[in-house]
């Protein structure tokens, strides 16, 4: 375990100097049995990992602990651990969790090692005095700490990892990060590995000579070559196939790639930030994600705290919002009744969910909030027989549901799909059948 009883700095704050700091509760962690037993560390960021790898904040020598074994994460409702998909479990006072909020003075087990938790004194946290950063907008102690963040990382040149949930702002995060370095000058390139096919990834980032495959009439550079000087900001990379994960951390390490088709290397001059909703550490875990891309990667990682972390932005964020949706006579909507049920409603798209709601209430529609029960339309035929009325229900609850998990994804059919945990083709289907796609 490194540095017994010393503070750990939140990856990306370093140890410079913020704006402002503000007092916090630590947690101490003791290791009560186990190869560790007796090693001792500090809990003062908002998140720590735990496992075996050498980059976890907390380091065990347990042969029986993964990787990344577990997280902690500190919110204003508590401690919270979550598993990182490890392979012996995470059990807390003896219960197995994926999950779960813990108590003071709780003891958690993860292999061999057993840990106990207790309160400490308050220690330093440094926050930063922004409320905007690039186009992202927020007064709530975890945007401060996310602006701080950010901050350190853009006066550096280092990978950076963005982690968060769908729609939580992680390429406006990445533009902004581009917009406040040295780089701000250079291009900013932009690939979504989600949206990609699994044949074309490969030319994407690299590019390809002509000929190199079926329909490759001319050259054409990669992605890497149009970020020559600027920054390749390389989003949900958690789906990039695992066959091309080497070539891109040879790139990466190289700094240098080889287009399709061909022997030369060309040299690139990139800042990498990339950015996933998966937790690749869990990823690492269960082998879908290479280890070392995922320390090449995460020389900076910072995560995007969801909505609901953060609701008392919402005056605010939804003030930014309509104002760039239709000018300062929409923020007129922003009434305190809306506000009101804008913060008792759940945002599972978060910020990209909250802003296509706020654009088309600008447009004088009545969209229905977030977590509100759409109360069917039509009657129920008395009529029709059981299977009939059956069959007519179902398609309406299909067609709400589509409309409203299309909603959430900002109409990207691909992230809708892996949120519902459907064949992509399928949901092609479903969809033409309702009358939601051509």
């Amino acid at each position: 375990m490194r540095g017994a009883e010393t503070e750990r700095a939140v990856p990306g704050f370093g140890r410079a100097p913020l704006l402002l700091d503000q007092d916090v509760s630590a947690v101490r962690l003791d290791v009560i049995d186990g190869p560790d037993a007796g090693k001792r560390a500090w809990l003062v960021a908002p998140s720590a990992s735990l496992g075996s790898a050498p980059t976890n904040d907390v380091v065990l020598g347990d042969a029986t602990v993964s990787r990344f074994h577990c997280e902690l994460l500190l919110d204003d409702r508590g401690l919270r651990i979550r598993d990182l998909s490890s392979t012996n479990g995470t059990f807390v006072d003896g219960v197995p969790v994926v999950e779960a909020y813990l108590r003071t003075e709780s003891v958690f087990r993860i292999g061999e090692t057993t840990i106990a938790l207790t309160p400490g004194e308050a220690r330093p946290r440094r926050i930063s005095a922004r409320s905007r950063f690039g186009d992202m907008v927020g007064r709530s102690l975890p945007m401060r700490v996310l602006f701080a963040q950010l901050e350190r990382a853009a006066r550096g040149d280092s990978t950076v990892l963005l982690a968060g949930e769908t729609g939580t702002g992680k390429e406006e995060a990445a533009r902004a990060l581009h917009e406040t370095s040295d780089r701000t000058d250079g291009p900013f390139v932009v690939v979504d590995c989600g949206a990609l096919s699994r044949t074309l990834v490969e030319s994407e980032l690299f590019g390809h000579e002509r000929g190199a495959f079926t329909d490759a009439h001319q050259e054409r550079a990669g992605a890497f070559e149009l970020a020559h000087g600027g920054t390749l900001f390389l989003d949900e990379i958690g789906e990039l196939p695992l066959e091309l994960q080497s070539r891109l951390l040879r790139a990466l390490e190289a700094r240098s790639v080889r287009r399709v088709g061909s022997g030369e290397e060309r040299e690139v001059d990139v800042r990498i930030v990339a950015a996933t909703h998966r937790d690749l550490r869990a990823e690492v875990n269960t082998g879908r994600f290479r280890e070392d891309l995922y320390y090449r990667l995460a020389v900076i990682e910072v995560r995007l705290p969801p909505l609901r972390e953060r609701l008392e932005d919402l005056p605010v964020l939804a003030s930014a919002l309509l104002r760039r949706t239709g000018g300062d006579d929409a923020v007129e909507l922003l009434t305190e009744d809306l506000l009101a049920q804008l913060a008792r409603s759940s945002w599972p798209g978060n910020v990209r969910q909250l802003r296509n709601f706020l654009e088309r209430a600008a447009h004088l529609e009545a969209p229905v909030l977030p977590g509100a029960v759409e109360a069917p339309t039509d009657p129920i035929d008395p009529e029709l027989t059981y299977d009939e009325a059956r069959r007519v229900a179902l398609a309406d609850f299909e067609r709400r549901y589509l409309a409203a998990l299309l909603g959430a994804c900002d109409d990207q059919v691909a992230e809708a799909a892996r949120r519902a945990r459907m064949n992509r083709s399928y949901l092609h289907k479903l969809l033409r059948r309702h009358g939601l796609r051509g």
